[in-house]
């Protein structure tokens, strides 16, 4: 290539920092990253930076933190950077002022094989829902959310009784291999875009709602390995959550991040509890069990199954709602 093109960088977790180092590294000019403000956090209440944040000032880069991505001011700075492109990984829906803006436009990683499971929480969905495959996709912002032209995708193939957290891992480090093709094809104009709209004909579309306290709630009438792959696209965050009851009025609110699942025949009510107190613990629910391997009460740590049932005795009759 001649000349590399101007970047702006959007981006706030853990999940876009490999992204902006491939480019960094590979000697792409970063004009400017933006990233979300700093915020309180913890018992404490310190001020914490995101990691974006942490790896742009620790290489020396600059640095904008809009409130609002439609003040005057921010836009006038961000006009200021004379970008050729603009880069978004995990970052909040922008106005059309902002990626509009560049000369070759601006693009976005998204972690699911669009145009299946737009929304915020791609890769819980894909696992929740039981896919055998996930993927990523680069594609040029429009006004609609996630559904601009395509540029690539890349498919992979989900392991069994991987987690949430695990493919994250893997996705964040192929989503970084695809923004630099992707940054190099767009620069380069060796792309053939598709249009979502005809990907979309005769397809059912499922979405990828950000994750909230209704929708993490651990439905009891699932069955066996509906509620394990639940379990596993909640795992290790925000955590698949429970009231855990018995009939004399106690309660604990607990999350549980592994489960391994049995069919059978039984006889007992969905959401019965039976464990030897010793090594094992099971949910029935309809079509067989899930016997817990972790899960962490409210205010403790994340335990596994056997260290959990030292600390509290599981006597007479226990369910989960």
């Amino acid at each position: 290539m001649s000349q590399k093109p101007a970047i702006v960088f959007f981006g706030t977790p853990e999940f876009a920092v490999p992204s902006l180092e491939i480019l960094f590294k590979n000697d792409f000019p970063i004009a400017g990253v933006v990233t979300a403000p700093d915020k309180l956090s913890g018992r404490g209440q310190k001020l914490s930076t995101s990691p974006v944040k942490e790896f742009a000032l620790t290489h020396g880069l600059r640095v904008l933190q809009p409130i609002n991505l439609k003040d005057e001011s921010f836009i006038n700075e961000l006009r200021s950077l004379k970008a050729d492109l603009q880069v978004v990984v995990a970052f909040r829906m922008l106005p059309e002022i902002i990626w509009s803006m560049p000369p070759l436009g601006t693009f976005n990683l998204h972690a699911s094989l669009l145009p299946q499971y737009r929304g915020a929480a791609p890769i819980n969905w894909v696992i929740i829902n039981g896919e055998k495959k996930a993927g990523l996709t680069t594609f040029f912002l429009d006004k609609d959310i996630d559904s601009g032209k395509i540029i690539f995708r890349e498919q992979t193939m989900v392991g069994k009784h991987e987690t949430a957290g695990e493919l994250h891992d893997r996705l964040k480090e192929t989503g970084a291999a695809l923004v630099l093709k992707t940054t190099i094809a767009v620069y380069e104009k060796n792309i053939h875009v598709l249009d979502q709209k005809e990907l979309s004909l005769g397809k059912v579309l499922k979405p990828a709602p950000k994750l909230t306290r209704e929708n993490t709630r651990i439905d009891i009438h699932k069955r066996p390995e509906q509620l394990c792959n639940f379990i596993l696209g909640l795992s290790p965050y925000p955590g698949a959550h429970t009231q855990l009851n018995n009939f004399n009025g106690i309660s604990f609110t607990l999350k549980i991040y592994s489960v391994t699942p049995a069919i059978s025949i039984h006889p007992h009510p969905a959401g019965k509890i039976l464990t030897d107190n010793k090594s094992f613990l099971n949910i029935y629910l309809p079509g067989g069990f899930v016997s817990v391997n972790e899960l962490q009460l409210s205010g403790k740590n994340r335990v596994k199954i056997k260290d959990f049932l030292n600390g509290l005795k599981i006597e007479g009759d226990w369910y989960i709602e």
